[in-house]
């Protein structure tokens, strides 16, 4: 007997079907995924027995399948529906727009009935935390304040997605000056704990003494290392009783501005170029083997439009400025202080003005279209927050392919397990191999 179901939506960017995983054992192997305008899909699975026990178990397995899919978009939380999705929408990623911080974040607001004051957000990944305070009260003061571009466009989505206002919300970077009303702060724990050392300093240049600071995270992150970082940068703090492995810490702001640390900028040796990096970017103050082993081997050529595609603190564009010197050099990454710290280095090292172009972009989604680069550089990222992932890398390789002009090249450097070169070959239908050790690869696709 052949059963079709309905289970979700089609990846726009493999077009490929997501695939739930069943144990149920009366479902066999998929037999076809047929996919429609509107890019929904159908499952479609043979039975192995015809009885109607099979047949409910079937069911029920299809039930649990859409169940699945469901979760990884719809946010409930006391009494609070919405429909969350990570940006962009299409990505190629079962990962969830918010995690169980968000949840208790918002929990903890409720159940402390807490009033609608002026309101800093702080790495809000795709705006769970300010829909849900919208949802709240539409004219709850919220100030937001974000690194990530994706963070804010996908914020800006979420909103615009479940019809809540935006008039309610001001933008901030991680570089701005938060504006003296704040009353109330919730955060999200980053990885990068330098950069949450920063956000601290920040903050406490801003915060009056005794306001309220409330942040989220993985309960096996919370250490005394921590809470003695709150000490430190902007008050004592204090860290909530467990809740789906997470704990919400109180920080009360001492009332204490902090001096933010000075600039530090060190040399790359055998390319006479200095860096700097703002607290966000990867790799610190040093250089990370992949940027080392692709300065090493970039492409010789005459080309005329460069793209580092995930910049950094952009060593590979700025290396490029030095060896293309006709070429123009267009920097992009997601973090706003990555973009920044590109644009002072290029300045830092006296490169000619009007050859760099800075992009705080996601990938190349708002690239200018009249610009066809012949050479796009990336150091993908295999990690967004603290998720482990390939969607970002997948997604700039097909950036790559669509902005690259004919005869273009990607050139790229990535861990070897990560076999980036079965995605380059699927989608170039061509990659070879430019250099290797035993832990990094540089490939390279022809358009």
């Amino acid at each position: 007997m052949i059963v079709v179901f309905y289970v979700g939506l089609r990846s726009v960017a493999s077009q490929q079907c997501i695939q739930p995983q069943s144990e149920d054992s009366n479902l066999t192997s998929k037999l076809g995924c047929h996919g429609t305008a509107s890019k929904t899909y159908f499952k479609v699975y043979k039975l192995r027995q015809t009885s109607q026990a099979a047949m409910k178990s079937a069911i029920i397995s299809a039930l649990f399948l859409l169940a699945q899919h469901n979760m990884t978009t719809q946010f409930s939380v006391a009494g609070i529906e919405l429909a969350l999705f990570r940006y962009p929408a299409s990505q190629e990623s079962n990962l969830q727009a918010w995690d169980a911080a968000d949840e208790h974040l918002i929990n903890s607001l409720i159940e402390g009935e807490q009033p609608a004051v002026p309101t800093a957000i702080i790495n809000d990944s795709f705006g769970a935390l300010s829909c849900a305070l919208s949802r709240i009260n539409p004219n709850w003061p919220l100030r937001v304040e974000t690194d990530a571009r994706t963070s804010f466009l996908g914020a800006e989505q979420n909103h615009h997605h479940n019809q809540l206002p935006m008039d309610n919300l001001q933008w901030f970077t991680s570089r701005d000056t938060l504006p003296q009303d704040v009353a109330l702060v919730l955060m999200k724990l980053p990885k990068n704990l330098t950069y949450f050392a920063h956000q601290l300093m920040r903050l406490s240049q801003v915060l009056p003494a005794g306001c309220r600071v409330f942040v989220g995270a993985k309960a096996k992150s919370i250490n005394a290392s921590l809470l003695a970082l709150f000490a430190k940068h902007l008050g004592p703090a204090s860290a909530s009783l467990a809740w789906k492995k997470t704990r919400v810490i109180t920080c009360i702001s001492d009332g204490k501005p902090r001096t933010l640390p000075n600039e530090i900028i060190w040399d790359i040796p055998g390319v006479n170029l200095k860096i700097s990096n703002l607290s966000n970017v990867f790799a610190a103050n040093k250089l990370d083997i992949g940027a080392r082993i692709m300065l090493d081997n970039l492409p010789q050529g005459e080309f005329k439009t460069v793209v580092d595609l995930g910049c950094g603190n952009g060593v590979l564009g700025l290396r490029a400025a030095q060896l293309y010197p006709n070429a123009d050099i267009h920097f992009i990454d997601d973090s706003e202080m990555a973009v920044a710290s590109a644009n002072a280095n290029w300045t830092t090292n006296q490169l000619p003005e009007g050859k760099g172009h800075f992009h705080w972009d996601d990938c190349m989604s708002h690239f200018p279209d009249n610009v066809e680069p012949d050479l796009v550089l990336c150091n993908p990222p295999f990690h967004q927050g603290e998720a482990i992932t390939d969607h970002i890398a997948w997604q700039m390789f097909l950036d790559a392919r669509r902005r690259l002009k004919n005869g273009g090249i990607l050139h790229i450097v990535g861990n070897r397990h990560l076999a980036y070169h079965v995605k380059l070959q699927r989608l170039f239908k061509n990659c070879t191999t430019v250099a290797s050790n035993g832990k990094f690869v540089i490939l390279q696709a022809q358009k």
